[in-house]
C-alpha cells in the first residue's frame, strides 16, 4: 500500500499497531524518490512522487512486495536484494507478473573472490 500511494495525490497515512518494525522499507522507497516520513507507528507519504529506478533491499516479505510493485511503476531499472524474503511468500511471481505484461527477471549473481 506505501508503494501505491506514494503516486496518490495529497497526503496519506498508514499505521501498524501490530508490529513496529513493518516500516523498514521505508528507506528504501525513500532512495526511490518517495517522500515518507516515520512517525512512531505510522508512515506519512505525500505524493504525487515519480519514482525512479534504485537498488533496494528486500528486509521481509511485505517490504518485499511493496518494493517489487515500488520498482514495476519506477523510471528505470529497480534492483532488489533479499528476494528471498518475496519468493517465500509468493509463489510463481515472476512468472505471474510477467504473465500481465511485467519486465521483471531474477538475475542470480555470483561473487568472485579474489
Amino acid at each position: 500500500m506505501t508503494a501505491l500511494l506514494a503516486g496518490a495525490h495529497g497526503s496519506s497515512l498508514v499505521t501498524d499497531t501490530i508490529y513496529p518494525s513493518r516500516f523498514k522499507h521505508i528507506d528504501e522507497l525513500k532512495r526511490m524518490g518517495g517522500r515518507f516520513k516515520l512517525q512512531s507507528r505510522a508512515a506519512v507519504i505525500t505524493g504525487p512522487s515519480r519514482l525512479k529506478g534504485a537498488t533496494v533491499t528486500a528486509s521481509d516479505l511485505r517490504a518485499g512486495a511493496s518494493l517489487v510493485i515500488a520498482g514495476l511503476s519506477a523510471d528505470g531499472i529497480t534492483e532488489i536484494h533479499g528476494v528471498e524474503h518475496i519468493e517465500r511468500g509468493y509463489g510463481r511471481i515472476i512468472e505471474k507478473l510477467e504473465g500481465i505484461g511485467a519486465e521483471i527477471s531474477k538475475v542470480n549473481y555470483i561473487e568472485e573472490i579474489v
